[in-house]
């Protein structure tokens, strides 16, 4: 009895839950500063927090792993890889809002007894980790003792959201492709990539990643339904015929002879990327998921909304499986702009002013769906290649529209035959391509190489056609 009155037990214990789960949900809701990233550390094997990190610049030095600071550590199908910021945990919410986290580029080389180094690696479940930028310091020459990458996300349903990446530290660096991608090497390689996705159902969204170093930037294994959105890529660029500059300097490239893995002295008047993939899917990885590990390939991913700029490719999808998707992405000076073998480019954009804006891989790729219009650009154009787009294979249906009222006339829209690229000058160049309806709204030329049939469709741009029961119509939208 209070005050006079008997109260209902139940309702009693009713309200006594209530007050229980609400001071519950407020200490597992409430934001937790730290002020130092070995403050940090404790909180990121730790479920249900939410951990803001004090503004500020953050070292992390080669003394910092002398000491053992930073010393996690994953093994996912003997790939043993030091970690210096595990996110195990799981259901947490990092906020790094005006957070710089500098790492020297010399750490890289602190690790001997690890196969892999990761700067920032997620192996929990539904965690989001915001606004930090994260940079490499020193050298572009200072390479890791084996591979290196600045962020993996394994686990599930994680994100990944306005995260500022700054990339750098490779061997060799500065010749792109020209020496071996790492296995068939005429030099060495030590890469190091930018952001790996793995997992199922991980987002990436409004990051940008500055990449000086060669490797991808932003690349895909053993991920299902993976989404990156929003997302600014951008790697350098470099001519061939200033690699080949170097010759008599006593350079790596001179030492090389310039002889590339490709079989061939590498040639002058293409442009190369120091850098790999912009956005890339591999059909082959491994990944962990709640402890149990995967080995598959890259299925189902969703590209909207990003830009990649100066990479060897800005988006290529061929290798994963499942329902591809790209929307509103846009490659600007990229040796080749998309290339996803099946699957849909709608509403994107490319120019060619150093490679093709359109390319298939394989003769045994069909359904590609893509509406792409091509850019202008500044300047002259370096396209080695002589293509504005590279079509093989088969049942494609590829609308190319345009911004560009006088293109260069130098430059092709390949079908069949001709899939020549700095890695293909001396292979055989008798690539299939049939049932393809295309719609050139450009004022590019089409070439239906004889190894083409059954092309159909309209080109403003004028048409060479030696192949078979093709009908392609010329109809001139421009002024003549």
């Amino acid at each position: 009895m209070i005050f006079g009155k008997k109260i209902d037990k139940s309702i009693v214990i009713k309200t006594l839950v209530v007050v229980h789960f609400l001071i519950c949900s407020t200490s597992l809701s409430a934001q937790t500063e730290v002020a130092s990233l070995a403050a940090l550390v404790p909180y990121l094997a730790q479920d249900s927090v939410n951990v803001v990190v004090k503004k500020g610049v953050y070292n992390i030095t080669v003394k910092d792993i002398e000491n053992g600071t930073f010393k996690s550590h994953t093994n996912i199908d003997d790939h043993n890889a030091l970690v210096l910021l595990l996110f195990s945990g799981n259901n947490s919410t990092y906020d790094f809002t005006d957070v710089i986290i500098n790492v020297e580029t010399k750490v890289l080389t602190a690790f001997k007894n690890y196969r892999e180094f990761y700067e920032l690696q997620i192996t929990g479940n539904n965690n989001v980790i915001k606004n930090l930028t994260l940079a490499d310091v020193g050298s572009v020459h200072d390479h890791p003792t084996r591979r290196a990458c600045n962020v993996v996300m394994d686990g599930a349903s994680n994100r990944i959201e306005g995260l500022h990446l700054s990339t750098k530290g490779s061997y060799p660096y500065g010749y792109g492709e020209t020496f071996g991608k790492g296995g068939k090497n005429v030099i060495p390689h030590f890469k190091h990539s930018a952001f790996l996705v793995r997992g199922y159902k991980n987002h990436v969204k409004n990051c940008t990643i500055i990449h000086r170093s060669y490797g991808h930037a932003l690349f895909m294994q053993a991920a299902d339904e993976p989404l990156i959105e929003g997302c600014y890529i951008e790697g350098a660029m470099r001519s061939t015929d200033d690699m080949l500059a170097e010759t008599g300097t006593g350079t790596d490239g001179d030492k090389a002879g310039f002889m590339t893995y490709f079989g061939y002295k590498l040639p002058p008047g293409y442009m190369m990327s120091l850098g790999e993939g912009g956005i890339r899917a591999y059909n082959g990885g491994e990944t962990i998921i709640n402890g149990v590990e995967y080995n598959r390939g890259t299925s189902n991913p969703t590209i909207i909304n990003c830009t990649v700029k100066n990479m060897r490719a800005g988006v290529t999808l061929t290798h994963a499986t499942g329902k591809k998707y790209v929307s509103g992405t846009t490659t600007i000076g990229c040796e080749r702009g998309f290339c996803i073998g099946t699957g849909d480019i709608v509403d994107c954009y490319a120019d060619t002013q150093y490679g093709p804006a359109l390319g298939v891989d394989y003769i045994t790729d069909s359904g590609t769906n893509a509406d792409i219009t091509l850019l202008p650009y500044e300047g002259e154009s370096y396209n080695g290649s002589g293509h504005a787009a590279i079509i093989i294979g088969s049942n494609h249906k590829i609308t190319l529209r345009s911004a560009i009222p006088d293109p260069d006339q130098n430059l092709k829209i390949q079908i069949g035959g001709d899939n020549k690229t700095i890695g293909l000058l001396k292979s055989d160049e008798n690539y299939t391509a049939s049932h393809i309806l295309l719609h050139n709204l450009t004022a590019y030329p089409v070439v239906l190489d004889e190894d083409s049939s059954g092309i159909k469709g309209v080109s403003a741009g004028k048409v060479i056609d030696e192949g078979q029961n093709n009908h392609l119509s010329y109809k001139s939208i421009f002024q003549e």
